[in-house]
């Protein structure tokens, strides 16, 4: 580590670990912003000169991808930002395993390629598996260099590295649909950022490898590592099988149009509270033999997660009869229904980001394996029985799912932490009343527009009349979770001055 110590912005012990986990989630919560604007931008351009099944094929590549990239880290990167100290041995060791598990499972996805493609329906998928193994590869070398920068909390280069490799992959993106490129366009996008990324996290974290495999170093960070690589093995096999399901059943089109569905409500998370999952991991790993502050900080995040991101996924619900054909065209209206499912499901289920931090950073990854199994089994048997009302069936299967797991996410966090079950669900509870408000303010707002406005300005307007009213309420319900949340949003002093006082909080 004195290589990385010496180079990666270090942690300040006098800004106070919460100041600098509140830097980190400013810093990243930034970047999402910065990406997805531009981004949204990249996508009303994608969407129209590519077809829904060019989508569908790239959302079909990527329910394979993640997995070979998931069985080549086996979950060393996570335990780098949960480890005391690790020294050389271990870093050296946990950059070579990986790599050679990369190439090994690169070369095998190249070989078997042909069959995914086959099971898929869907022959074009073939070369668009073996492009993306080039992504998987840059992802594995990042892995380490990227854990480093996190240890040290330099959540701020991360972040306009990441900023960077994602602006330049989308300009790429572009050029390549705009010749005609179709399918390949969002290949490159992919290929690119993850490369560069993979560059520029080499270049800041300046550590070198040594030549070192070491046993006991394997098989320490494979004992918590199996686990982590469990988890997100269950998730994407959820995901393929959810991918096969719907593209055999009811089309590569159908799925295309889910796919878009689901990419706006993972922006309107990304944007929000994603930010809070790589610091929240690293943040309770440095306060885990302290219980209380376990959880002070894990009420503290939660509360912010579910304030933040309610209002917009709440947004969704209220304009996407008129957002979703507004940004992509009227071929993507039967994303609409969806999208507004899926936001609901968002609402719900968005404590699990602050919980996955939480069991990784006090070292229970097993505990975290067992939930996604089962909740991520009942997901899929729930699609398999929902697909036969088509894509509206299967997006309200994901709400129903939404619930059962929230509840039983909420008795074991409970457990975990020493806390009753009623405190753990205070935070959703207390943003439920502003949020089915402000749905109601928003839907009333949007059939009033209805037929006398454009589509910008019913737009707009909903979206305020429905952020306004969620405001007003938290206000009223739960002030505290308004003053943390302005703690941490990457906005300037004045403006939260101005916001305090236009909400009468007190600093």
């Amino acid at each position: 580590m004195s290589e990385m110590s010496t180079s990666a912005e270090r942690v300040r012990p006098q800004e106070g670990l919460g100041a600098q986990a509140a830097a980190g989630v400013a810093w990243l919560a930034a970047q999402k912003w910065v990406v997805r604007a531009f981004g949204f931008v990249t996508l009303l351009v994608l969407t129209r000169e590519l077809s829904p099944r060019d989508f569908g094929v790239v959302a079909a590549a990527m329910t394979v991808i993640p997995m070979v990239y998931l069985l080549a880290d086996l979950g060393f990167s996570t335990y780098l930002l949960q480890a005391e100290e690790p020294d050389q041995r271990t870093l050296s060791t946990a950059l070579w395993l990986s790599v050679g598990a990369g190439t090994l499972l690169s070369a095998g996805l190249v070989a078997v390629a042909p069959l995914l493609a086959a099971a898929f329906s869907l022959p074009e998928l073939t070369d668009v598996l073996r492009a993306l193994a080039l992504a998987v590869a840059a992802t594995v070398l990042a892995a380490v260099p990227l854990a480093l920068l996190r240890r040290a909390l330099a959540f701020r280069t991360v972040a306009l590295q990441g900023m960077g490799a994602a602006l330049l992959a989308q300009v790429v993106a572009v050029a390549v649909a705009l010749s005609g490129g179709g399918v390949w366009a969002l290949v490159s996008q992919v290929v690119v950022g993850q490369w560069v990324i993979a560059v520029l996290a080499w270049r800041t974290a300046r550590w070198r490898p040594s030549l070192v495999v070491a046993p006991a170093e394997f098989r320490r960070m494979a004992s918590f590592g199996l686990r982590v690589s469990g988890v997100d093995l269950v998730a994407t096999s959820r995901l393929w099988a959810e991918a096969w399901v719907i593209t055999v059943t009811l089309g590569p089109a159908t799925f295309g149009l889910l796919s878009i569905a689901q990419r706006l409500v993972q922006t309107a998370q990304e944007l929000t509270s994603a930010s809070l999952v790589p610091v929240s991991t690293v943040l309770f790993a440095r306060v885990r033999e302290a219980p209380d502050r376990v959880r002070g900080s894990y009420a503290k995040a939660l509360g912010v997660a579910y304030a933040v991101v309610a209002p917009f996924m709440a947004v969704i619900v209220v304009t996407a009869p008129v957002l979703v054909p507004l940004l992509f065209g009227e071929q993507w209206r039967q994303s609409v229904a969806p999208s507004q499912a899926l936001a609901v499901a968002g609402i719900i289920t968005l404590g699990a980001m602050v919980d996955h931090g939480l069991f990784y950073g006090l070292s229970r990854p097993g505990a975290w394996l067992a939930y996604a199994v089962v909740v991520d089994a009942v997901t899929v048997g729930t699609t398999v029985v929902a697909v036969r009302w088509g894509l509206l069936g299967v997006a309200v299967g994901f709400v129903v799912v939404a619930v059962l797991a929230t509840a039983a996410r909420w008795l074991l966090v409970a457990r975990l932490i020493g806390a009753p079950v009623a405190s753990v669900a205070r935070p959703f509870a207390v943003v439920l009343a502003p949020t089915a408000l402000c749905l109601a303010a928003g839907l009333l707002a949007m059939t009033a527009l209805d037929g006398v406005s454009s589509a910008v300005v019913q737009v707009l307007v909903g979206g305020l009349v429905t952020g306004v009213a969620y405001l007003a309420v938290l206000r009223l319900v739960g002030a505290h979770i308004v003053r943390n949340t302005l703690g941490i949003l990457p906005v300037p002093d004045r403006m939260t001055r101005l916001v305090r006082w236009l909400l009468r909080l007190q600093p």
